[in-house]
């Protein structure tokens, strides 16, 4: 039975397996008793589950320690199928065997068991290789699926482990012929010297990179002879040169926050060792640690956000934890498709790998300088936007609203600089139903009441004109109106579509009457309607456009405004600026994030995945439908109020697993990572038709 929210179940549960059958010395079968006697119940969050003895008198070890192995395997399953985290504590470590095999069958169907195995051996010989045919040598080689039969067929047939998914740290002990299977199946080994040059942190980030992405989650597997002799006397095999406990101990907290963390092992710890207590007292803080890391993580974080945030937004119900390609996981472990990418921030999918590697590689180097100096990476990034979209210059800032204030003011500027209207009489024309950010100055051009209520006065020279509609723009127009700010697609006012060639005729008139298309792209742009700019979709070229969102490739937030030469001249040393604008880190993963769109053919995928999902979405017969449209992969679904709210259908396909969200409570939009593909575009549009129909269900009965 699972746990509910209101049950006062222990978090975490404590395995313990008094056996020493595998072992050289037996005295290690006492090791979960001690730690017991030390650690009582420990703590309010977890509790002793059972405490697992080997039978006594047995001749064939291997076939006992399967049987008890099996016993733990089906402990270590249903703590994972009632929702609690399991922690064994060995005996020796032949208790792997029962731990994974019982995690791999907990995760069955769900992807492949992800394994940090922290140890100062190998544990990969068979017994053909073994010079001394102990069992605490095997267990690893057995998970994987080489040994004897009796024990890698422990809880299910088959190896337990995808070598893909599983890292070895802090090896230093190990014979040359478990070496050699280990790296002819690929198991990654980040051996102690590895470890002591580069330190456990960054070892342990990239093992928890390998073992947790694309798996099921990962387990933790340490034995306790991967410390330093003089820290763990109480172990059976120890070896020197091991790791501090004080940092190990800090990097178990950290790793146990992490959702993806399916289950801890503690191995080895012999107590006949152990004279003064030393190791038992490390088992236990590595043990304490884990819990509380995983008390941490398990904190009401949507209620600590609503006790010291200021309540300007009304997220969904849900914590999300960690996002990879276009998935994302919640605090329960849950998974996700997104169908929403972060309003398309995210179209390069979660943590692209690519972008992930600019990152850390420019981090290590150089970050932040602000403009006061030069870097080497702005003036590759700005050389490649102009290029890329056909501009003469561009300026660097950070968010979608700063770059439209940026062209706000280059607009203002040439106005009086340029086109001679009389100073402080510059108008900016938009259009209703806009989105351009909620600055003061933008708000001041924004047509919707929520975002204008109580923040006047604004600043004048803001004229609203219907979207979609060229002949009032053009009415609009005056000698002192400096220009027209449009989104070629509203996405915050609903994935409104103008009708054809609404865009050209815009751009024909600013020309005739000498005032400036601006258009922003901070959503559109970088492939998301399936042309590089939704522009392009009518061959218009503005005068500037504005970038952001995608442009940071989901790490960081970066933005941009492009402009002609004689926009953007405008500005002088002093006039305009901005301290992280522009800074190194943005512009390496800018550059990186503006190479994939373009040799990935992000403009293309969402160009036929978006009629995939458009087509599908259309077909839905629903009577709460009023209209469906969109462009690339940027479509919505108007519902009919009346009939539901379009909130109460997010609340309805976040249970099915998607992740999206309404605008106005009439629209639900999706905008799902350009790196979607086909099977999962037509899955997210069965869930969505099987919401319709259970919410047009639930109306008739009501």
């Amino acid at each position: 039975m699972k746990r509910s929210d209101s049950e006062k179940w222990p978090l975490i549960d404590l395995i313990g397996y008094a056996s020493g059958l595998g072992a050289r010395d037996a005295g290690c079968a006492e090791g979960p008793a001690a730690l017991r006697a030390l650690m009582g119940e420990c703590h309010a969050q977890a509790r002793w589950r059972t405490l697992l003895s080997a039978g006594l008198g047995s001749q064939d070890t291997a076939r006992e320690v399967a049987r008890l192995g099996a016993r733990l395997a089906e402990e270590v399953s249903a703590c994972l199928a009632e929702g609690v985290f399991p922690v064994v504590v060995g005996g020796d470590h032949s208790c792997a065997v029962g731990t994974w095999s019982g995690a791999w069958r907990a995760l069955a169907g769900r992807g492949p068991l992800g394994l940090v195995w922290i140890d100062a051996h190998l544990d990969a010989h068979t017994p053909e290789t073994s010079p001394s045919g102990a069992l605490h040598g095997m267990p690893l080689a057995c998970l994987l699926g080489y040994g004897d039969p009796a024990l890698t067929g422990c809880g299910g047939p088959g190896p337990k482990l995808d070598p893909a998914h599983v890292c070895l740290v802090g090896a230093r002990s190990f014979e040359p012929e478990e070496a050699a299977l280990l790296l002819h199946l690929g198991v990654r080994v980040f051996s102690m010297a590895e470890v002591r040059r580069r330190g456990l942190e960054e070892v342990l980030e990239e093992a928890l990179s390998i073992c947790g992405r694309g798996s099921a989650g990962f387990g933790l597997s340490v034995d306790l002879d991967a410390f330093e002799p003089e820290e763990a006397p109480g172990v059976g095999t120890p070896a020197p040169g091991g790791l501090k406990a004080k940092e190990a101990v800090e990097a178990l907290s950290r790793i146990a926050e992490d959702p993806r963390l399916i289950a801890l092992e503690v191995a080895e710890l012999n107590p006949t060792l152990d004279l003064d207590g030393r190791t038992v007292r490390l088992a236990q803080r590595l043990i304490a640690a884990v819990v509380e890391g995983r008390q941490r993580a398990s904190r009401p974080w949507i209620e600590v956000e609503k006790r010291w945030g200021a309540r300007n937004y009304d997220p969904l119900p849900v914590v999300i934890t960690r996002g990879e390609g276009v998935y994302v996981w919640d605090d329960q472990g849950r998974r996700y498709l997104d169908m929403l990418g972060a309003y398309s921030a995210v179209s390069h999918g979660h943590a692209h790998p690519r972008l992930v590697r600019a990152l850390e590689r420019q981090a290590r180097r150089l970050a932040v300088t602000s403009r006061a100096v030069h870097n080497d990476q702005l003036p590759r990034l700005l050389e490649r936007l102009c290029q890329v979209f056909g501009f003469d210059r561009a300026l660097p800032v950070n968010t979608g609203l700063e770059a439209v204030e940026t062209a706000l003011k280059a607009a203002r500027r040439w106005a009086y600089r340029v086109k001679g209207v009389p100073p402080e009489e510059a108008e900016i024309i938009a259009a209703r139903g806009n989105f351009h950010g909620r600055s003061i100055a933008i708000v001041a051009l924004s047509s919707e009441p929520e975002y204008r209520d109580g923040f006047g006065p604004f600043p004048p020279g803001a004229v609203l004109v219907p979207y979609g509609d060229a002949d009032a723009l053009e009415e609009a127009i005056t000698p002192r109106t400096a220009a027209f700010l449009v989104e070629p697609v509203q996405g915050e006012g609903g994935i409104v579509m103008p009708p054809a060639g609404y865009l050209a005729r815009c751009a024909e008139i600013c020309r005739r009457h000498r005032v400036l298309l601006i258009c922003d792209e901070v959503q559109t742009g970088l492939g998301r309607t399936g042309r590089l700019l939704a522009c392009q979709h009518e061959a218009v070229q503005p005068d500037g456009i504005v970038l952001g969102k995608a442009l940071g490739g989901g790490l960081v937030p970066v933005s941009a405004f492009l402009a002609r030469e004689e926009v953007m001249g405008v500005f002088t040393p002093g006039s305009h600026g901005s301290t992280f604008g522009g800074n190194p880190l943005a512009a390496a993963v800018a550059l990186e994030a503006l190479d994939v769109v373009l040799e990935e053919r992000f403009a293309e995928r969402a160009q036929v995945l978006g009629e995939r999902l458009l087509a599908g979405l259309q077909a839905i017969d629903s009577p709460l439908i009023r209209e469906v449209r969109g462009r690339g992969l940027l479509v919505g679904i108007e519902v009919d109020p009346a009939r539901v709210d379009a909130r109460t259908l997010c609340l309805d396909l976040l249970a099915r697993g998607i992740l999206t969200l309404d605008t106005h409570k009439t629209v639900l939009r999706f905008a799902p990572p350009l790196v979607i593909d086909a099977e999962k575009i037509d899955w997210a549009v069965a869930q969505v038709r099987e919401a319709f129909e259970s919410r047009q269900s639930a109306r008739r009965v009501a």
